[in-house]
């Protein structure tokens, strides 16, 4: 047996280390290049998609409010403003494909989306694990990577996946490029093109999703965001579900997105017939991974790295997103939803799992057990090496005051507190 590699203590979160040929990688973007604008955008996404743009009137305020928030945060490196720039930029040009594809092929619309398996939980919380877990089970469609990041190629047919698909290679460029920056990421966060990813990246092209705040720290757009019924935007993520799914099966999907802990209701108004599994982890643990990770990511995009401007803001939001499970958990039916409790999807994960598809009726056969303990043994926790936590060194917070901040959540649903004497 092969021991485990030793923890990592990252100790340059506020004062990233980089080698020479990162650093000079980084300082490559000309800081008068950038212009977050809508116009910007719209004529960059037309270049690379070759389509007219979409240009409905309240998508294009919402990309508005999202750029002016991100030229907002001053915190924002040059690198980062043109990262957040080709993100929007790649938004808006899949946007264009899908609506094409969408108007040439009608028959999409008669796509059913049947009784979809969905994840919702805290980032931290044991999701991806359950979510890649489920899907090693090839009679389920999820959403790798790759083509999270790209779902509509420039010629899009039914069946048209090929392994040596310039969206597959172009992933894989990108993740060996991202681990010669952040070597510790994979410690945390684990990613290949072809690892499962959460659909909510999907709701990018229309502009309107949690994810938005990981590029940058949005107060105006986050309020913006909470403010606002989200049920239309998951309308929408349910018609790329349909078009994905008629480019290629299978024919029922596994989703998963923290996002979806804050907005249960408008998940069960546009999946009624989902089934629902909710996860719960000490949200005191969560946020010492979440905003190490965080913190770690921002050597990216930000400068300087101010890892308690990134606590104040996430720890509201950490709160925001429990106080949604909390409010919005009882519309679930209670014959559709499942709760699981992080220390014992950690004790036995297949087990979690069988129940999952019992509720969903969807058996667990012989052969997709043996496919999950095989993924368990090739991608062990700590597989590289457990990232330490220091909630009070890198980030001025004290364990007993979030204890007590979360404990609406904690009690309420009986989530083991990893921390004695916190």
């Amino acid at each position: 047996m092969s021991k485990r590699p030793d923890p990592v203590r990252i100790k340059d979160l506020a004062q990233p280390d980089f080698p020479e040929f990162v650093e000079q990688f980084l300082q490559s973007v000309d800081p008068s290049s950038v212009a977050l604008t809508v116009d910007a955008v719209q004529q960059a996404a037309e270049a690379d998609s070759g389509l007219p743009a979409y240009a409905e009137p309240g998508y294009l305020a919402r990309m508005k409010l999202l750029l002016d928030s991100m030229d907002a945060d001053g915190d924002l490196s040059p690198f980062g403003r043109q990262t957040n720039f080709n993100i929007m930029v790649r938004y808006a040009a899949q946007r264009a494909r899908f609506e094409k594809l969408w108007a040439e092929h009608p028959e999409i619309a008669d796509i059913q989306i049947d009784r979809p398996i969905i994840i919702a939980g805290l980032p931290r919380s044991g999701t991806t694990h359950l979510l890649n877990l489920i899907s090693v089970d090839e009679r389920l469609r999820s959403l790798p990577y790759w083509e999270s990041l790209e779902p509509f190629p420039l010629a899009a047919s039914p069946a048209s996946l090929d392994e040596n698909d310039p969206r597959i290679l172009q992933c894989r460029e990108q993740l060996q490029m991202q681990d010669s920056i952040m070597p510790y990421f994979k410690n945390m966060h684990d990613m290949t093109p072809e690892h499962t990813h959460e659909e909510v990246e999907l709701m990018g092209m229309d502009f309107s999703m949690m994810l938005f705040e990981n590029y940058a720290l949005m107060p105006a757009w986050r309020d913006y965001y909470l403010a606002h019924d989200q049920t239309d935007h998951y309308r929408f993520l349910k018609r790329t579900l349909q078009a994905l799914q008629w480019l290629r099966g299978p024919d029922r999907w596994v989703l998963k997105s923290p996002q979806h802990l804050e907005q249960l209701p408008a998940l069960l108004n546009v999946f009624p017939d989902a089934t629902f599994v909710i996860t719960h982890r000490d949200p005191v643990s969560v946020s010492a991974s979440l905003l190490t990770m965080l913190s770690y990511t921002a050597r990216m995009s930000r400068q300087p790295v101010r890892p308690t401007h990134i606590a104040d803001y996430w720890i509201d939001r950490v709160e925001t997103m429990l106080r949604g499970c909390v409010s919005g958990v009882d519309c679930l039916p209670p014959s559709q939803t499942r709760q699981v409790l992080f220390h014992e999807f950690m004790a036995d994960d297949v087990a979690t799992v069988d129940d999952i598809y019992t509720l969903a009726g969807n058996p667990l056969t012989d052969s997709i057990r043996a496919n999950m303990l095989r993924y368990m043994q090739e991608n062990p926790r700590g597989k590289y090496g457990q990232v330490l936590y220091d909630l009070a060194g890198d980030f001025g917070l004290d364990r007993s005051q979030l204890y007590e901040r979360f404990q609406f959540y904690t009690e309420r649903f009986g989530v083991k507190i990893e921390h004695a004497g916190h």
